[in-house]
């Protein structure tokens, strides 16, 4: 009879197994959105800097030198 207590054990450990990598696998997906949203967010301010930049460029362009005047005035 020592092998139904095996079994018992075996079936119990194999209950056991299932129910940490079902926990595993949902902290993974927990952590992967969570890094997702952060890739997104971060693509995102990337990008905001990026057109500041842009802008800042565009103004120093256009801003008037001492070789020439500003726009508009002659």
């Amino acid at each position: 009879m020592w092998y139904v207590l095996s079994i018992v054990l075996v079936a119990f450990g194999l209950v056991v197994l299932g129910a940490v990598a079902a926990r595993a696998v949902r902290a993974l997906r927990r952590f992967d959105a969570a890094a997702r949203l952060v890739a997104e967010r971060t693509r995102d301010d990337a990008g905001l800097l990026r057109a500041r930049a842009a802008g800042l460029r565009v103004a120093m362009a256009r801003r008037p030198t001492a070789d020439r005047p500003p726009a508009g005035a002659g």
